[in-house]
């Protein structure tokens, strides 16, 4: 059976690493709930269908899902016409949003006990980083579905890790997310410092970059 990719939620992150799927030659069809996302999957010359019903037909071998949130992940995998009662057993389950622990392994273990692969793969980088592919992907699940999953993984990503267990994925964004803020907080306390001192913000930012400090 051919590859066929169905991919869902198009928005700033999706629509570049679903383009850049297609590029690498991969079959690639695309489904956003928003009509503007739509549209600009169109205009990247994407093969966009009108409902999740027309997208997920037996024929798909992995589905890529980048959703805003975990209500967003739950409803489109376990809703009453859910992705997981939709797809073949032979088909592989990329979620790439960034959710909550909890929800992804709820997802996970009802793919598992239907006997699909299922991988949670968040995404760091950013847009520039999806449209580039050198995104850092985080993967949560079995040996066997990372490994799978991996060849596309490495389509849209540069530095792909594999975290542990469904779920890990998420943990590991997590624990990034939480050192960035910190540290964004620290940058900041120390800029204001400076400017209570009365040191020239920019120059503290520069000494900063080339100190320590980075």
């Amino acid at each position: 059976m051919s590859e066929l990719i169905a991919f869902v939620g198009v928005g700033n992150m999706g629509n570049p690493m679903a383009e850049n799927l297609m590029k690498a030659g991969k079959k690639v069809k695309v489904f956003d709930v928003s009509k503007k996302m739509i549209e600009k999957a169109k205009e990247k010359k994407m093969e966009v269908v009108e409902s999740i019903d027309a997208l997920i037909t037996k024929q798909v071998t992995t589905v890529i899902t980048m959703l805003p949130e975990g209500k967003n992940s739950k409803e489109v995998y376990l809703g009453s016409d859910g992705i997981i009662n939709k797809v073949s057993k032979n088909c592989l389950l990329i979620d790439c949003s960034t959710i909550d622990i909890q929800t992804s392994i709820e997802i996970g273990k009802k793919a598992t006990e239907k006997g699909i692969k299922m991988i949670d793969a968040p995404v760091s980088g950013g847009v520039m980083g999806a449209q580039k592919a050198t995104l850092n992907i985080m993967a949560g699940g079995t040996k066997e579905a990372f490994n799978l999953a991996l060849p596309l993984l490495k389509i849209m990503g540069k530095n792909i890790f594999h975290a542990g267990e469904l779920g890990s994925g998420n943990g590991a964004k997590i624990c990034n997310n939480m050192s960035l803020g910190i540290t964004m907080i620290a940058a900041s306390e120390s800029l204001m410092l400076a400017k209570r001192l009365n040191i020239d913000i920019k120059k503290v930012h520069e000494i900063m970059k080339n100190a320590s400090g980075n």
